[in-house]
């Protein structure tokens, strides 16, 4: 009984690294590509239709048509934003029901950069933030966020970023 009990953790650990490493690269799709280069295709495919947004600072995004908006108002800003995953970060929750998969809750720290033309890339603040990932006809869809914790560095206090 104890080694069937150690196989089906082992199983479990296999299928959480496989897991973990399938939300990391779709994390990584999201935003390195999504909201980094402003890919409004890859986040047609990855973000659920049934979406939602909760920002400590900006408010709500409650659909996916207006989290399309505010990325291409993101892009079209003055500077260029981009987002970082902090090492080490990641977490992963799986979500089962009658013991099949049909969600991740990932949490973790990530870091936003701003770059103006001719000026080094700076830190324009850090936060938590948890998502929502359901598995909508096989595919991993961003179904809802929390962005939170948001923290502004010294130095940017008092300027006013256009």
């Amino acid at each position: 009984m104890l080694l069937y009990a150690q196989t089906q953790a082992q199983e479990v650990r296999k299928d959480t690294s496989l897991l973990f490493k399938t939300i990391w690269s779709t994390d990584s799709l999201l935003f390195n590509f999504g909201y980094n280069e402003c890919d409004t295709a890859i986040l047609d495919v990855l973000i659920s239709n049934d979406f939602e947004f909760y920002h400590d600072q900006n408010g709500i995004l409650d659909s996916k048509e207006k989290l399309m908006q505010a990325t291409t108002q993101l892009c079209n800003m003055s500077y260029k934003a981009s987002r970082v995953l902090i090492d080490d970060t990641m977490e992963i929750f799986p979500l089962y029901q009658h013991g099949q998969l049909y969600g991740v809750i990932q949490s973790g720290q990530h870091a936003f950069y701003g770059k103006e033309k001719g000026k080094d890339i700076y830190l324009t603040s850090t936060a938590r933030f948890t998502h929502l990932w359901i598995l909508e006809d096989d595919t991993w869809k961003l179904k809802r966020v929390l962005s939170y914790d948001h923290i502004v560095p010294d130095y940017l206090f008092g300027c006013i970023v256009k």
